[in-house]
């Protein structure tokens, strides 16, 4: 209780803040940006949590910063907290008749540009007075957002047990690898082998996902490394770019291509990838109830995918 209550006395806002922020940037550069504090500054702010909360949030390395067991499950009272505060501040300003229908949906970034886009248009046509919230986001920050009632559904992957705890999942399709190229690619004059892609430039996923760790465990099965000339992003948009218009390699989850693979925009080389993919599925909270809008909107997401 005394250690409790310590913490309860020194936590501040700035270090849910802060522990938010690195989580959703994955990297402490990227996140002192987006609060505009210089990194040594965020550092220590990140320090002083860890050593309120006792325990190590995320595992800091060369290529960022990736949550560790405790700290995905500090992220979802972090949540709560500052989800709370905003729509207290939000409810002072709430002009009486102005509360609009909201569906608040998170999506993993590939699943955001592979499902939703043929979802969309259909669902306005049926809730033309909805409003829909979507954001790009990894999947911790996901089922974080889901148990602080920040969202309310989400397309992403199962988790750990504890950290599925409180939520319903409903498989959806299951997204295998795919390695993608400009179907003007030089790879595509010749015999492909993972040994010969490895010497174009990669676009991957930041170390830590899912994605990530396929793209990691093919290129392990063949006995090479990514090379140097490599985007590591979370971004599909900024990913796709790069490969209509360069000669960059793109280690993607088939959902996320699946429409510019169909109209040839984009080539899948022929890879043998191991496995049968990774499911994605629905995501909703169990103790609470679906806004028929939201089911909806789950009903036009079930009817747009085969099978």
């Amino acid at each position: 209780m005394e250690k409790n209550g310590l913490f309860s006395q020194r936590i501040r806002l700035r270090h849910l803040h802060t522990f938010v922020a690195v989580a959703q940037q994955g990297t402490l550069g990227r996140a002192a940006e987006t609060l505009n504090l210089s990194q040594p500054a965020l550092s220590k702010t990140l320090n002083e949590l860890e050593q309120l909360t006792g325990t190590r949030l995320f595992e800091r390395g060369r290529l960022g910063a990736q949550l560790t067991l405790m700290g995905e499950q500090f992220l979802t009272h972090a949540v709560k907290v500052l989800d709370a505060l905003n729509h207290a501040g939000q409810s002072l300003i709430r002009k009486d008749g102005e509360a609009a229908d909201v569906v608040r949906i998170g999506a993993l970034p590939t699943a955001a540009l592979g499902v939703l886009p043929a979802v969309i248009g259909q669902f306005h046509k049926q809730q033309p007075d909805v409003t829909l919230q979507v954001g790009a986001m990894s999947n911790p920050m996901l089922l974080a957002g889901l148990k602080s009632g920040d969202l309310d559904l989400g397309i992403g992957r199962m988790s750990d047990p504890e950290l599925m705890a409180g939520l319903n999942y409903e498989l959806l399709f299951l997204e295998s690898l795919k390695l993608v190229v400009r179907p003007e690619h030089p790879l595509l004059s010749d015999a492909v082998t993972i040994s010969r892609v490895m010497e174009w430039p990669i676009v991957v996923s930041p170390k830590g996902t899912t994605p990530r760790h396929n793209a990691e465990a093919l290129l392990n099965s063949q006995g090479c490394q990514l090379p140097p000339c490599c985007v590591e992003t979370l971004s599909a948009s900024l990913s796709r770019q790069l490969t209509l218009e360069y000669d960059y390699v793109w280690f993607v989850p088939s959902g996320a291509v699946k429409e510019d693979l169909r109209s040839a925009s984009l080539v899948s080389l022929p890879v043998a990838i191991p496995g049968v993919g990774e499911p994605i599925g629905i995501l909703t909270r169990v103790d609470a109830p679906i806004s028929p809008a939201a089911q909806t909107l789950i009903a036009a997401i079930r009817k747009a995918l085969p099978g």
